[in-house]
């Protein structure tokens, strides 16, 4: 029997004992959840509501609600993937323990919440997604096929001389689609992996690159799905305004975003990614296995265009539907914020399946005119590119399933319960404290948006309305959310961006995590300054600096290791 194999048995017979000792001792016997008739309220139409006496909550359906415990499924999810390197069976465990603590133990109960709660409700609430990631595995397909990656391959070999670069390119790509985060993720790992695998840059590294550009840059954009997503959790009218007023003191954002460009500078890698990187110059890139069955013969026929072309066509329409769903085209007066306002309306898991609809077929009739696909090709891709986003379709399900059952046990209110705890005495350190909370709910769920949509009421209750600390206590909770999303093997977009680079899963997120907690704890040290003095020039300086010597210091023993 494998290691891998024991490995992974032995650690379920641990959980299963911590598990029977939470049954046994854990839990609160007088958990509540707010009613859902009332709404928590305690009155309907000035009259006590019945189902909850009046007092606004009911007896919750497990004494784990709104406990630890809450947290406890995630976590070992992650645990037993970072050790194990087996995904799917992780999440499978993570699941199945989620469901059990859900249903108290209860078999019935622990059934139907891993099958309808967790897995029929992760892919009724992504089928959007879904559709999105299969319609960009058929383009990337079509596009293969007509030979436009091999061609824009060949033009990267001659106009990008170096593997900085590529780096670089990447990470502007990255930066110009700041619409939305999975689009991004998608469209530059399509885009940008002939010109990265031509310059021996691992698919770990792409991924980082990928992941690292996609929140982040979303999260500082004042027109994007983030910051819709965001204001629509401020107080009414004051959304976009708190939003654009946060961006500069998002110290996780824009120290990452400064991190990618002075490694790239510096020409140095740490960690497991630097292993990565010494295999890719050996030609071992470390991209998924692909059959023989599956690979294309690329046409010679194809150039540049054929890849920038469907590219451009995707981004324009996908805008287009995103604020057609939105509302926008139904909206009159202000432009500008019926723009804006219609990415507050709007919903990512209809808009880009739709806009992906029309550039498809826009790619389809395009490559067919050109006469460098066949129409029986055109058709083939159709299968190909499902195949193609398998992995991460059955990814982004389980974790979506772990976020549901985790949901079931009030990981919210436990989180609200302990910040409510910390707002007492340490206004000046909240901050880095609202930072931390927000990595370790983020992370444990997989999802920024839930994190920022539970902490900004509670950060806006917190500190006065107006003041400087009330700002950096947003920044603060919208930079942890990115952190913890970023670092999460759960997040939807850690997912996505493995699936953009077509590297392993585990890899991607092994390889990241030692950019992303040293990005995270100089992220801390900045809201501990700004905290004290409230001055977002002194704490970027600062930030900045502290950064720069670190890295510095990290080359300087890589140097003395090589």
């Amino acid at each position: 029997m494998k290691k891998k194999t024991l490995l992974i048995i032995l650690m379920s017979v641990i959980v299963v004992v911590l598990l029977a000792g939470i049954a046994m001792w854990g839990g609160n016997p007088n958990a509540t959840v707010a009613c859902a008739d009332c709404e928590g309220a305690g009155m309907l139409e000035e009259v006590a509501c019945e189902a909850c006496e009046g007092t606004g909550n009911v007896a919750a359906d497990t004494p784990f609600y709104g406990t630890w415990v809450a947290l406890l499924a995630p976590v070992i999810a992650i645990v037993l993937a970072l050790i194990t390197k087996e995904v799917y069976s992780s999440l499978t465990i993570g699941i199945i323990i989620g469901g059990l603590l859900a249903g108290s133990f209860n078999p019935v109960k622990t059934l139907d919440n891993v099958v309808q709660e967790g897995f029929i409700s992760a892919v009724s609430g992504t089928a959007g997604i879904f559709c999105f990631l299969v319609i960009l595995g058929i383009m990337v397909a079509l596009v293969n096929k007509a030979g436009g990656s091999a061609a824009f391959g060949r033009w990267a070999k001659t106009h990008i001389k170096t593997k900085t670069g590529a780096t670089l390119c990447t990470f502007v790509l990255g930066v110009l689609i700041f619409i939305d985060d999975y689009f991004n993720c998608l469209t530059v790992g399509g885009v940008m992996r002939p010109v990265t695998d031509s310059k021996q840059i691992s698919r770990a590294k792409l991924a980082f690159l990928i992941d690292a550009t996609a929140a982040p840059i979303c999260m500082i954009a004042p027109i994007s799905s983030w910051a819709a997503a965001v204001s629509s959790y401020a107080a009414e009218g004051e959304g976009i305004k708190l939003f654009v007023q946060a961006i500069p003191y998002n110290l996780y954002s824009l120290l990452m975003l400064a991190f990618i460009i002075i490694m790239a500078i510096m020409k140095f890698d740490f960690g497991p990614m630097r292993h990565f990187e010494l295999k890719a110059e050996q030609g071992n890139l470390g991209e998924l296995e692909v059959s023989e069955n599956t690979e294309e013969v690329a046409n010679s026929k194809g150039r540049v265009i054929d890849l920038i072309l469907p590219v451009l066509v995707l981004v324009l329409v996908c805008v287009i539907a995103l604020i057609y769903v939105g509302g926008f085209f139904e909206a009159g007066g202000d432009y500008f914020m019926d723009f804006v306002g219609s990415f507050g309306n709007t919903d990512a898991t209809v808009g880009l399946p739709l806009g992906g609809f029309v550039a498809l077929v826009f790619t389809m009739v395009y490559l067919l005119c050109r006469k460098i696909v066949t129409f029986k090709e055109a058709t083939d891709a159709i299968p190909k590119g499902f195949i193609a986003m398998v992995p991460a379709i059955l990814i982004l399900t389980m974790a979506t399933a772990l976020k549901n059952t985790t949901g079931l046990l009030g990981a919210q209110q436990y989180v609200k319960v302990l910040m409510d705890g910390a707002a007492a005495g340490l206004a000046n350190f909240l901050p880095a404290i609202i930072f931390l909370v927000a990595v370790g709910l983020s992370f444990s769920t997989g999802t920024s948006w839930g994190t920022f949509g539970i902490l900004i009421p509670i950060v806006c209750s917190i500190f006065p309305v107006g003041s400087e600390l009330l700002i950096i206590g947003i920044s603060a909770c919208l930079a942890g959310s990115v952190c913890g999303d970023h670092c999460s093997p759960i997040s939807d977009t850690t997912i996505m961006s493995s699936a953009g680079a077509q590297c392993n899963h585990v890899d991607h997120v092994s390889t990241q995590l030692p950019y992303a907690l040293l990005v995270a704890g100089i992220s801390f040290i900045g809201y501990l300054i700004a905290g004290l003095v409230q001055n977002v020039f002194v704490v970027l300086g600062v930030s900045l600096v502290i950064l720069l010597a670190v890295l510095f210091v990290l080359r300087a023993l890589n140097k003395k290791q090589a």
